[in-house]
């Protein structure tokens, strides 16, 4: 071979192991030039993305339980408590990864533990697309450590809280209740919903691939849920409800409700109705049994408003208390109604007006006033404005007020019709009357603030038309019925028929009010029976005896002094023989 062939040779090795070295470089440059922008991209242009998958794999928030405050009574008994439970809930995209819906016979096993069709069980968790399904919330921790024995994936339990109510029906309406998600929805529950509801403590860390703990990122504390106590006397509320529960099944009433207030301090010691419900046990209850009707339920008063007409003839100075009042012949006309005692009491005293519920009494009373002065009264006796407990859903009553009244309006608005009140209205003006004339807004939460008063009434006044309700619990009253042992009781019964369209129907309200005892009055009751059905439909023989016991219950259990001079008598002649 040639020199210059070897030569050639020589200078063609080289070049080729030159290109290959270049691509080498290139194809580096390039590799270098791409991994440069991919990490510029990332952490300039789009690091979101990738921050947010590291810290759903790192980072866990952890909230500490919290409980809904629990409701007390005055003194401190339990009516409403949270208590610990479990929620049960799936990951169909667990499940359907694990085909977990294979094992039908631990499926069927959960249904029927839960109450549950199988079928309708396993459809709501068969779809990979969902996260997240609750199966059933709120069950008891027998029924959750059952459920985790059966070890199902995908299937998981949760802690939560359930609302338990320890009075039951004795206190539902009053309460009220939570929905599964523990927010108040009736009663005082919904009113102070904020106060009794909290919000947990919460801490964000960081966990390592072993789910320890590494790093506290975040700490946050939460709203702390407050207690509230109430101004009912949970033991004066079971008599209230028992008896009253008692005489709505008795006299087949469509329903009733009795008010206890403290006359000095306006606080409601009991607030009941009939029929109620169970509150831990809502299934089936219809909307009706809910409603609070000592709050919601307007009603004509009738007789039991009477002694307002009294009291504005006395106040305006139109009488005194010894004057005597022309009722005969028992009956007058008033631009063309007639207004009429059931018999013809000729003149009577201001004391036999109310003894004997007299129409014509209080009629010609009402009318010796100026008609300013005597619808003046009524709304400061509370009845025509709420009782200042604030209660979701109170009515403030029905009252139609007019430029003009005819003297047949006036008249019958003197005997509790033309408006309607709420049972609790007329517990407040029951209270003011216990009270020497002093008006407070009734009060359903403990409270130490200093309660606004207001003077309505003169105490010389107030005073006598307590002096002469007490006759009606008398032999010859029509509420003799309301009759309290050792103790002197100031009331007024009242009956009045249901309006219908086009006048007045077969139906009446029954009502029972009053005051005790009279030298010293502590307590105002009042006592509605609704629709009663047979041969009893007057208040004296039906809400007569209702107050009687609740009223004496009451007075016992708050160790009230016997006033009744009769039985003060004869414990002295017994305490003297006992001596001898």
């Amino acid at each position: 071979m040639s020199k210059s062939a070897k030569q050639a040779k020589q200078n063609i090795a080289p070049s080729l192991v030159q290109w290959r070295f270049w691509v080498v470089i290139g194809v580096l440059v390039m590799v270098f030039i791409g991994l440069t922008a991919r990490a510029a991209y990332i952490q300039i242009i789009e690091p979101d993305a990738l921050i947010k998958q590291g810290d759903n794999r790192t980072l866990r928030t952890r909230n500490t339980p919290v409980h809904r405050g629990i409701i007390t009574d005055r003194n401190g008994q339990q009516l409403a408590v949270s208590v610990p439970v479990r929620a049960i809930y799936a990951d169909p995209k667990i499940i359907s990864e694990n085909e977990g819906l294979k094992d039908a016979r631990r499926w069927k096993a959960l249904a029927e533990v839960l109450g549950q069709d199988v079928d309708k069980l396993t459809a709501s968790v068969s779809n990979p697309k969902r996260r997240f399904v609750y199966i059933q919330r709120q069950v008891s921790p027998a029924m959750a450590d059952f459920v985790s024995q059966l070890n199902l994936p995908g299937v998981y339990l949760r802690n939560e809280s359930r609302r338990y109510y320890p009075s039951g029906e004795v206190s539902a309406h009053l309460i009220g209740f939570t929905n599964v998600d523990d927010i108040g929805i009736e009663g005082i529950e919904k009113l102070y919903n904020d106060m009794l509801s909290g919000t947990p403590d919460t801490r964000v860390i960081r966990r390592d691939a072993q789910n320890k703990q590494v790093e506290v990122i975040e700490e946050q504390n939460g709203k702390k849920a407050e207690n509230l106590q109430l101004t009912i006397d949970q033991r004066i509320q079971a008599i209230a409800y028992k008896e009253l529960k008692k005489a709505v099944q008795f006299y087949k009433a469509t329903s009733g409700s009795v008010v206890v207030a403290d006359v000095n301090s306006g606080e409601i010691l009991a607030m009941v109705n009939s029929p109620s419900f169970n509150p831990n046990n809502r299934r089936n209850v219809s909307a009706h049994r809910i409603r609070n009707r000592a709050i919601t339920d307007a009603f004509e008063p009738g007789s039991s408003v009477k002694p307002l007409a009294v009291l504005s003839a006395l106040e305006f100075g139109a009488v005194e208390q010894d004057t005597l009042i022309d009722t005969n012949p028992g009956w007058m006309r008033l631009g063309g109604s007639v207004i009429d005692d059931p018999t013809n009491y000729g003149e009577i005293s201001l004391t036999k007006v109310i003894q004997k519920s007299s129409n014509m009494g209080t009629s010609k009373l009402a009318l010796m006033v100026p008609k300013n002065f005597l619808l003046d009264l009524y709304y400061d006796m509370g009845l025509m404005s709420d009782s200042g407990t604030n209660l979701l859903g109170e009515s403030a009553g029905i009252f139609h007020e007019r430029n003009r009244w005819s003297k047949h309006e006036l008249s019958t608005l003197s005997f509790g019709y033309n408006l309607s009140v709420t049972t609790v209205q007329l517990a407040r003006m029951y209270t003011i009357l216990g009270n020497g004339g002093i008006k407070r807004p009734l009060s359903i939460i403990k409270s130490s603030e200093v309660v606004p008063e207001e003077r309505v009434l003169s105490e010389e006044n107030a005073r006598a038309i307590l002096a002469m309700m007490e006759s009606v619990t008398q032999d010859e009253g029509s509420g003799k019925k309301a009759k309290v042992s050792g103790y002197r009781i100031a009331g007024k019964t009242g009956t009045s028929r249901k309006a219908v369209a086009g006048g007045y129907g077969e139906e009446y309200v029954n009502i029972f009010a009053g005051v005790a005892p009279v030298s010293n009055p502590q307590l105002a009751v009042v006592v509605l029976i609704n629709e009663p059905r047979g041969e009893l439909y007057h208040a004296g023989d039906t809400a007569a005896p209702v107050f009687s016991s609740i009223m004496t219950g009451t007075l016992q259990l708050l160790n009230v002094t016997p006033d009744d001079k009769r039985v003060s008598s004869l414990a002295s002649m017994l305490g003297r023989s006992d001596a001898g």
